[in-house]
């Protein structure tokens, strides 16, 4: 196994109290009692993972040692580090991806985690909503609540939605989803082959390049705003068979794509018969006073837009959507109720409710969402300098150039100060972004400042280990 992958699978291992060679080894415990390294699987060398999780090598041997006398591993010298036991056939493999897998941490509060960029708690718009969706559900007679292209209502409640923004839509071009990952998950499955192309960003969300991989799909990478598309399309000897981009307020850099960009893109690809999604999960989080363009796809109505309102409103109401050309919505619909014959009925009522006052809700958001940006950045530049950040103007994330090593190691030393931060390899298919790490600014300021205080200490201790500061090729890491 690659060091890289293992470490992304160990999570917070770290995080906990006590030696490191005892955390590392009950993490590794866990995996291996839980299947998750097979028997016969062969574990990486002590000093490769040791660079990985930026600890010493004597940490990983320790650790080994410990798995060894317990009989859970079996190390020979010329064969290396495997899993004891036969080898055998190997199960069907389950993410690796810190993206999902830091969802699936335990809570710890002694961790401040910058590294999942959501809103933590539900607004009272949520719960308001909830009431009078409650109340309609009351009244509701002839229901059986499944609804595998979603409920009506909502439906027309997010079609309206687009017609208000420029994009006049029918609520038959709707298909409601669990959230916008689950969008994702239904357009890879409808277009994309095993082997096929699919045009993305680097950097970009990392949820969607986990989808796309889990669909055997080559990721062919463009700069941010899918630059040289048109170049792109004619050069290649195979037409992609799905692009997606990420058009407002970019997951993670925090770009916007001119109106005139939007076009030329959308043209692009309609005129080449490559479906272009245009990820809107973001679209609402601007700043008081900056405008962002109209959607892609009021350029191109065969442009697929998927949106959500786990970002601008709470992940907790679990509601996402796609929008496609009628056909493509009806046959995405097909898929979907082989899987999952519909959502929560109680949760599309209240998006429902909740939908037709969205802008309001998020313009009344963006100051005190501005004000925790500009307390990050103004930490960053007093206490840590030397990093690098580029302005934004709404989203939920700051992209942070470090000035030297690579963000998967300082990920690893951050976490024993007590921060998760997202590496910035993980959200990079060309293999890029290594300096890079990515923190969001949601948290409250006096969260924020103590998160950069150990973020600085942190970065103190690092610069002082020797095998830093070399721009590590090694390894994506934990986090979200």
């Amino acid at each position: 196994m690659d060091p890289a992958e293992l470490a992304d699978r160990l999570g917070r291992w770290s995080a906990g109290r006590g030696p490191l060679y005892l955390l590392l080894a009950a993490r590794l415990r866990r995996l291996v009692d839980e299947g998750e390294l097979p028997p016969g699987t062969a574990l990486p060398p002590d000093r490769p993972l040791a660079s990985a999780l930026a600890v010493g090598r004597g940490t990983v041997v320790a650790a080994y040692e410990q798995l060894r006398l317990e009989g859970r591993i079996v190390r020979r010298q010329g064969s290396g580090t495997r899993v004891a036991g036969p080898a055998r056939a190997t199960p069907q493999e389950t993410t690796g991806a810190p993206v999902f897998l830091h969802l699936l941490e335990p809570r710890d509060d002694d961790v401040i985690l910058l590294a999942c960029a959501a809103p933590t708690a539900p607004p009272p718009i949520v719960l308001s909503a909830y009431e009078r969706a409650l109340t309609r559900l009351g009244a509701a007679a002839e229901e059986t609540g499944y609804h595998p292209a979603g409920h009506p209502q909502l439906r027309r409640a997010v079609a309206d939605h687009y017609t208000r923004r420029g994009v006049p839509t029918h609520p038959g071009q709707i298909l409601v989803t669990n959230g916008g990952q689950q969008a994702l998950s239904l357009l890879a499955r409808a277009f994309v082959q095993p082997g096929g192309t699919v045009l993305v960003e680097a950097p970009t969300y990392p949820g969607a390049l986990e989808t796309f991989r889990e669909h055997a799909a080559h990721l062919r990478t463009l700069p941010v705003g899918l630059d040289g598309f048109e170049a792109a399309l004619r050069s290649s000897s195979r037409r992609p068979e799905l692009a997606y981009l990420v058009s407002t307020h970019h997951n993670p850099t925090g770009a916007v794509l001119p109106r005139l960009a939007r076009r030329r893109l959308a043209v692009a690809a309609a005129a080449a018969g490559v479906p272009l999604i245009d990820d809107e999960v973001l679209a609402h989080l601007a700043f008081p006073g900056h405008h962002t363009p109209p959607p892609l796809a009021a350029s191109e109505e065969t442009t697929i837009a998927v949106g959500s309102l786990s970002k601008s409103v709470w992940g907790g109401l679990r509601i996402g959507w796609i929008r496609a050309p009628r056909p493509a919505a009806d046959r995405l619909a097909r898929l979907r109720a082989v899987h999952d014959l519909g959502g929560s009925l109680p949760a599309q009522l209240a998006a429902a409710e909740l939908l037709p006052h969205l802008e309001a809700h998020c313009q009344d958001m963006a100051a005190e969402r501005q004000a925790r940006h500009d307390h990050l950045a103004a930490q960053l530049a007093q206490h840590l300098p030397e990093w690098r950040t580029e302005p934004v103007t709404g989203g939920q994330t700051l992209w942070v150039r470090l000035p030297h090593g690579d963000g998967d190691s300082f990920a690893q030393v951050a976490l024993r100060h007590g921060v998760a931060v997202l590496p910035g390899s993980g959200l990079d298919a060309s293999g890029g972004s290594r300096q890079f790490i990515r923190i969001h600014f949601l948290a409250t300021p006096e969260t924020l400042t103590e998160a950069v205080h150990r973020l600085t200490t942190a970065w103190h201790d690092y610069g002082r280990r020797p095998e830093q500061g070399k721009g590590s090729t090694a390894m994506r890491s934990m986090a979200v």
